[in-house]
């Protein structure tokens, strides 16, 4: 028909159907998502302003401001308070925000730029939106994405959490691109960006072997062997230098960061194990533990692990009870004063904390339906994250920031869950 574009012809793939190889995006869609993205990006701005004086609480933003600004003076990664050499988290937070801290009022664009990853999150969220479930879903999972607490108050932090939750939607994007094409390039550029997730946060590297079951089920079994292990070797690779570089700075092997002890000590005694905090992590767990003179950081989390691990060991039968309580907890259904007393404490408004469980509440559902709904197509490519925060949870403790990896998911998934249902109801008025 004359006149008529190819893109208006394209029909819109159902909710709960695979998306085409070559999704495309019509100009509303277009003009919708950059909508979306504006508007999320005038609130975020405004968050970020109203930040301009605050200095930083006592908190993990303490160690990324620092090393960040130590790697901009030449000085690379460095611990705060001691300028030991430093891995307390993995680096590429502080890489990111290292030019930002060459500028005056450092801590400020510290923040701006862990802002703008926020931002990016949204158009990107939409287009992974775009890709899984149809145009519809594409504007929805980029309007949530706008104005989701749980994405938003994380982006004038300086911390980790808005460069984890965009490369985890970039991570999921070349999954789909593997998923559709399930060739080598696609196969090592999952890989790459993986290991850039597990350079955000250490707990991303389950997701090196969830990913690579792609193709499992449609694929002769040689040729997915072949593409799980590029998987595996190029999030290998990615890591590799970070790793041999730990290596030849502390006495203990140093693989991600010298975390580990200290989130294990911090969510496995007395006070986290009954009570109202039961499932969290406390720094009430350190008490009477100090480090000792000439101890490094590995050193120290080699004596955090043993005790957590001793005191595992001397309480199994609370065992389940804890990693039930930190499961509820993950999915706000527990321990809801606690889990805002954490937010509060790392920065976090108390208002946009209550106001991110009630829409986890909101949302929630619509994500299980949309899990469920497109569970024969793409949906089991959006399981990896949800697993991988499940396993961090039961590990270690239940927080929204450990489950803050899992919101673009969240969002994506209940965007596709609210489609499906808008489309159910359609149809059933037709009828």
């Amino acid at each position: 028909m004359a006149g008529t574009s190819v893109v208006e012809q394209a029909p819109e793939p159902p909710a709960d159907a695979d998306a085409p190889p070559e999704a495309v995006a019509d100009r509303a869609t277009q003009r919708w998502v950059v909508a979306a993205t504006v508007v999320g990006a005038v609130w975020r701005i405004g968050v970020l302003i109203s930040k301009w004086s605050q200095g930083l609480l006592f908190n993990d933003s303490l160690y990324y401001s620092f090393q960040a600004h130590s790697n901009a003076h030449g000085n690379w990664f460095r611990l705060v308070f001691t300028n030991g050499p430093g891995a307390e988290h993995p680096p590429l937070a502080s890489l990111l925000m290292t030019p930002a801290s060459m500028l005056p009022h450092a801590v400020f664009w510290q923040r701006a730029t862990s802002t703008v990853l926020g931002i990016a999150v949204i158009p990107l969220l939409g287009l992974l939106g775009l890709r899984l479930g149809g145009r519809r879903v594409a504007i929805l999972a980029a309007c949530i994405a706008a104005v989701y607490p749980n994405l938003w108050m994380n982006d004038a932090l300086v911390m980790s959490e808005s460069t984890a939750s965009l490369l985890m939607v970039v991570v999921l994007l070349c999954a789909w691109r593997l998923h559709q094409r399930f060739d080598r390039r696609s196969a090592m550029l999952l890989g790459a960006v993986i290991g850039l997730a597990v350079l955000a946060r250490s707990e991303l590297i389950l997701l090196a072997p969830l990913f690579g079951f792609i193709g499992w089920r449609n694929h002769d079994h040689r040729k997915w062997i072949k593409r799980a292990s590029l998987v595996l070797v190029s999030t290998g690779m990615v890591v590799l230098p970070w790793m041999v570089y730990n290596l030849t700075r502390f006495e203990q092997p140093v693989l991600l960061s010298t975390n580990d002890g200290g989130v294990l000590l911090g969510s496995n005694c007395d006070q986290t194990y009954s009570g109202a905090q039961i499932g969290g992590w406390l720094t009430g767990c350190f008490d009477g533990f100090v480090s000792l003179p000439g101890e490094d950081p590995s050193q120290l989390s080699r004596r955090e692990r043993s005790a957590a691990l001793h005191y595992i060991s001397n309480h199994a039968g609370r065992v389940p009870l804890v990693v039930a309580a930190r499961l509820l907890r993950t999915a706000d259904l527990y321990g809801l004063p606690d889990l805002v007393r954490m937010d509060v404490a790392d920065e976090r408004a108390r208002w946009a904390s209550w106001s991110g469980i009630v829409c986890w509440w909101l949302l929630a559902p619509f994500a299980l339906v949309g899990l469920w709904r497109s569970r024969r197509t793409v949906g089991w490519l959006l399981c990896p994250p949800l697993l991988a925060g499940v396993l961090t949870a039961a590990l270690f403790y239940g927080a929204h920031r450990l489950r803050s990896p899992m919101e673009p998911v969240v969002v994506v998934c209940a965007a596709i869950g609210i489609v499906s249902c808008v489309g159910v109801g359609r149809s059933r008025a037709a009828a």
